[in-house]
C-alpha cells in the first residue's frame, strides 16, 4: 500500500471515529431525555390495569396447576395471591404496590414502592445490586439492568430466588400515564405471570 493510500485509509479511519463518537453523544442526550421523561409519583390505575390475582390463576393453569374456587356468597380478599418467602418480594413489588416514584440521575435509575422498598440500575448495561432491602437479613440480593429501546425502558430483573423478570415501560398520553408489561417468573412456578400494570402520573401541585 502506497502512502497515498495509507493517508486516504487513516483519514478515512479517522472521519468514521469523529462520526461514531458523535452518534454516541446523541444517544446520551437522547437517552438523559428519556429518562427525566418518567420521573415523578406514579398511582395505579385499576380500571386501565389487568387485576394481577387473575393473571397469577392464568399461570397457575397453563403449568397444570389447581385454582380453588372462588365463592359467590363471600367477599373474596385482595391480593390473595401476595406473600411468600422473602426473596421472592421483588414480584409482589411489582405486581402489586399501588405506587411507584421514579427518579433519574444518568445513569442510576431509581425505583422506589410502597413500605420504601427500592430498586437501584443502570441503563449503561452494568449489572448491579437492586434490592436494597433485607439484604443483610436473606445473605442476598436482587440484580436488574436496563436499556432504552423505542422510548420505552426495558428492565431486565433477577429476584433473589432464582427467577427472572421482563418489564417495559412506555409513557402514555403525553406523559400523563405510565403503561408495564411485564413477565414474571419465579423460580418455583411452573409458568410465567404475564401482566400489564397502567399508572396515572400523580400531580405535584
Amino acid at each position: 500500500m502506497n502512502r497515498a493510500a495509507i493517508t486516504r485509509f487513516l483519514f478515512s479511519f479517522l472521519c468514521l471515529g469523529i462520526l461514531s463518537a458523535a452518534t454516541l453523544a446523541q444517544d446520551s442526550d437522547s437517552t438523559v431525555i428519556s429518562g427525566q421523561l418518567f420521573v415523578g409519583h406514579w398511582v395505579i390505575n385499576e380500571e386501565l390495569s389487568q387485576n394481577t390475582d387473575d393473571q397469577v390463576e392464568v399461570a397457575i393453569r397453563a403449568s397444570g396447576g389447581q385454582v380453588q374456587r372462588r365463592s359467590l356468597f363471600r367477599r373474596e380478599p385482595e391480593d390473595r395471591y401476595r406473600g411468600g418467602p422473602p426473596e421472592q418480594e421483588l414480584y409482589d413489588r411489582v405486581s402489586y404496590d399501588d405506587v411507584l416514584t421514579i427518579s433519574y440521575s444518568e445513569p442510576e435509575i431509581r425505583f422506589e414502592y410502597a413500605d420504601g422498598f427500592t430498586r437501584i440500575f443502570h441503563d449503561d448495561g452494568r449489572r448491579l445490586t437492586v434490592g436494597v432491602n433485607n439484604y443483610f437479613e436473606s445473605g442476598g440480593s436482587d440484580f436488574s439492568m436496563a436499556i432504552w429501546e423505542n422510548e420505552s425502558l426495558l428492565v431486565e430483573g433477577r429476584p433473589r430466588d432464582g427467577g427472572f423478570t421482563f418489564e417495559t415501560y412506555t409513557l402514555l398520553e403525553n406523559g400523563a400515564r405510565l403503561r408495564v408489561e411485564m413477565e414474571l417468573q419465579p423460580q418455583t412456578f411452573g409458568a410465567a405471570v404475564n401482566l400489564i400494570r397502567v399508572y396515572d402520573r400523580e400531580s405535584m401541585e
